[in-house]
């Protein structure tokens, strides 16, 4: 676990002890039925993990505060070794309801965050790499549907995923948004309300909707 900074008030330490072990308290109840936890787990309050059976946890894992982790599909969901799930950031590969196409699902590897108010949609494979900051709102659609039957409701002719992956190293800015069938190389700087339709070569920064390449690092 990273130190406290030095310059936090001994009161405000004590806030951030008493929250750290009452997550950690929620952890041991939540851990109960998860196919693997590999250390200290730490739940905040109001976060729902369903089909606890496909997620694999390692050391350190948090789900912050009213998130949900939604772990029907097919390879499962697999966090690494402290890895950070934010405040309101919903992971989903499958219909709640378990209609339709089980989807594919998640690896994120070690000292990997995503910001609150996020959405991974992986029904298609995502993943996503070690030391990878994503920021607040960010959205990924491994998932794309069909529609070029005009005589058929879109709804009707179904999906198809190509996956996403996000190599490590990389930063995610705030609101981005990531579309099925791209892969972002190991060291680039996505910056904040990109549209990501097409790969991104390694150790680009990419700032602006157009996924114009701005420069290289």
């Amino acid at each position: 676990m990273p130190k406290i900074n030095a310059a936090v008030s001994k009161k405000d330490k004590l806030i951030i002890y008493m929250d750290t072990l009452a997550k950690v308290a929620r952890g041991c109840f939540k851990r109960l039925g998860l196919a693997k936890v590999s250390g200290l787990f730490f739940v905040g309050k109001g976060a729902k993990i369903n089909h606890k059976s496909h997620i694999y946890c390692g050391k350190n894992v948090k789900f912050e505060a009213d998130s949900e982790i939604h772990g029907l599909s097919t390879h499962g969901l697999h966090f690494g070794d402290n890895v950070t799930i934010g405040r309101f950031t919903s992971i989903r590969p499958s219909s709640y309801y378990g209609v339709g196409n089980i989807g594919y699902g998640l690896e994120m590897g070690d000292n990997s965050s995503i910001g609150p108010y996020g959405f991974v949609g992986c029904s298609g494979h995502i993943k996503i790499g070690k030391n990878v900051m994503i920021g607040p709102r960010v959205s990924l659609f491994a998932e794309n549907h069909n529609f070029k039957d005009t005589s058929e409701s879109i709804k009707s002719q179904g999906v198809n995923n190509k996956g996403i992956t996000i190599e490590d190293d990389c930063w995610i800015g705030s609101g981005v948004i990531i579309l099925d069938g791209v892969t972002i190389g190991h060291g680039s700087v996505i910056g904040a309300g990109t549209l990501v339709t097409k790969d991104v070569d390694a150790n680009s920064v990419v700032f602006d909707k157009r996924q114009k390449l701005n420069k290289e690092r």
